[in-house]
């Protein structure tokens, strides 16, 4: 049975004290299920510090990205073994913003996906279509492309550990969610091209989730379409008492 997954992306916000206070007030408000999942993003700044504040939780923390090469002369970058070195285990990567600001392209984030899985982390892998490719009907292909042909390169033991997250481009920060209909037909669609490549067993066991726009006022109703697994959150992360409502509503 597949686990629930809540992950929050801080994306770049909240200085070290927030960090701590943002923690700590998840933490007084958080209540162990073994059946879920809870993984925050802060920023590198304070990666290892919000390991130590989460010691005495089930919160996990994840990076928010990581360079695709071991070592080397890559001035400002951070590798796996860095992270792995503070206690980070998961990494996300292919989000919207470091494609489109970053221009992260898919021979990129394969190696990047490759590096962080050879170092034993886990990967949090997205992808979506923008709102010229849903209006133009194209979502299913463009979606179909952007999981092809980044993670269908990886043999079966190492797409286990991959996590994966559709996260529709125009539903990112707009205030605009895809409707409950739309987000099961994707995720479908996602879990049905995992079988027809890796098997049925692997397609059931590979969490799905869904970005963009995720609130505590939407939750329940996204978070009940029978494929999606879980969320991974926006803004409302950056607010205990938001996020806490949308893990509650899991």
């Amino acid at each position: 049975m597949r686990k629930k997954i809540i992950a929050g992306n801080w994306k770049m916000n909240n200085n070290k004290s927030e960090t701590k206070q943002l923690i700590s007030s998840i933490n007084n408000l958080l209540k162990f299920r073994d059946n879920l999942r809870v993984i925050i993003a802060p920023s590198f700044t304070n990666l290892e510090s919000a390991v130590g504040y989460s010691s005495d939780s089930f919160i996990e923390v994840s990076s928010q990205n990581v360079h695709h090469k071991t070592s080397g002369a890559y001035t400002g970058e951070v590798s796996a073994a860095m992270l792995l070195s503070i206690g980070i285990n998961i990494a996300i990567i292919g989000h919207s913003e470091r494609r489109e600001y970053f221009n992260e392209d898919e021979l990129l984030l394969f190696e990047k996906v490759k590096t962080t899985l050879d170092n034993g982390m886990e990967v949090i892998f997205c992808f979506g279509e923008n709102i010229n490719e849903r209006r133009a009907n194209k979502h299913f292909d463009v979606v179909s492309s952007q999981i092809k042909n980044v993670l269908f390169k990886l043999k079966d033991s190492e797409f286990k550990k991959i996590i994966l997250a559709y996260e529709p481009v125009w539903a990112i920060g707009t205030g605009e969610t895809a409707n409950p209909t739309q987000i099961q037909e994707m995720h479908s669609h996602i879990r049905k091209l995992i079988a027809a490549k890796y098997g049925n067993k692997l397609s059931q066991s590979t969490p799905i989730l869904y970005g963009g726009s995720v609130k505590s006022n939407n939750a329940v109703e996204i978070f009940s379409n029978k494929d999606v697994d879980g969320g991974l959150i926006g803004g409302a992360s950056l607010n205990s008492e938001d996020f806490i409502n949308i893990i509650n509503s899991i």
